[in-house]
């Protein structure tokens, strides 16, 4: 099948395609269009504004490119080291629903459309472009919590469970599509909420590639629609952040997250041979390159 996958420019986005790309690569043609952003302006509370820099800025804009310009690769690979997979290089897509947007996706010449964590809503058009329809994987539970964040809503809650959810995108409404799939876990409360982000997606990305090879069979996907209409979250407030953090949760334990950048970079030997700059992922250290990135 032709796959067009649609995503967001971020750590998580970056992890799960690291998990279904190679899977998918030998049977199935690619093509990905990345999001720079999820909705609005999420990084004007200041909590927020960390985990942004976590989440993008910290890859984005320093470890990735410094890996790309040296043309070097980890365990975990930079988007840009997704070329090997793909029938082009990935491109940018922020505005899917205009005519130059339309027109991108239908070069891709979809069968199907995945789309993970990809920051903007599809509106019937582009709903309507390959044949064998619009699967998205949520990260959280539905219909109990649509729209952003979901695990962080889980955990304000004290749920005692984190789920993702894999649906079809039927029309521009938000998280409402008939459901293929709910996978659910134990909630870790010792887990920072990175960490639990990032565990759900080897289980939502198995279902992606359940799903695909289905299709693929001309198997019936089968499907049904949540019950209820369950609740649609928005970016936290900062009083909500406040009460997070009372609770005695962490936006990211620094140690386990340096330990997932550190699978992006090429074993230490190499790094000495290539003379490659090491970004210090230390805590003190991220929070220095958090500190100067806030500097005009």
């Amino acid at each position: 099948m032709h796959i067009t996958l649609l995503a967001n420019r971020d750590l998580h986005s970056n992890y799960a395609l690291n998990l279904l790309l190679p899977r998918l690569a030998n049977d199935h043609s690619l093509t990905l269009f990345l999001s720079d952003t999820v909705g609005g302006d999420s990084s004007r509370q200041p909590d927020l504004h960390w985990l942004q820099f976590l989440e993008q800025t910290l890859c984005n804009d320093l470890l990735f490119p410094t890996l790309d310009r040296a043309g070097v690769t980890g365990e975990l690979l930079t988007f840009s080291a997704f070329e090997t997979f793909l029938e082009q290089p990935w491109a940018r897509l922020n505005d899917p629903n205009s005519e130059t947007g339309l027109a991108a996706l239908a070069a891709s010449n979809p069968d199907l459309l995945i789309s993970l964590r990809y920051g903007r809503i599809l509106q019937p058009t582009a709903i309507r472009l390959p044949s064998r329809g619009v699967l998205n994987l949520h990260s959280g539970r539905l219909p109990q919590y649509r729209g952003v964040m979901a695990t962080f809503r889980a955990m304000l809650a004290g749920d005692t469970l984190l789920g993702t959810t894999l649906h079809w995108i039927d029309d521009a409404s938000i998280d409402t599509g008939r459901i293929v799939n709910t996978h659910s876990e134990a909630l870790d409360p010792q887990r920072c909420y990175l960490s639990n982000v990032l565990s759900l997606y080897k289980p939502g990305c198995r279902a992606i590639i359940d799903a695909i090879h289905a299709l693929s069979a001309d198997e019936d996907l089968k499907s049904h629609q949540a019950t209820g209409a369950g609740d649609y979250f928005s970016f936290p407030s900062a009083s909500e952040c406040q009460a997070f953090r009372a609770a005695g949760y962490i936006w990211a334990d620094l140690a386990h997250f340096a330990t997932i950048l550190q699978r992006y970079h090429p074993p230490a030997e190499a790094t000495v041979q290539l003379d490659l700059p090491w970004i210090d992922f230390s805590e003190d250290g991220l929070l220095t390159l958090y500190r100067t990135a806030l500097q005009p």
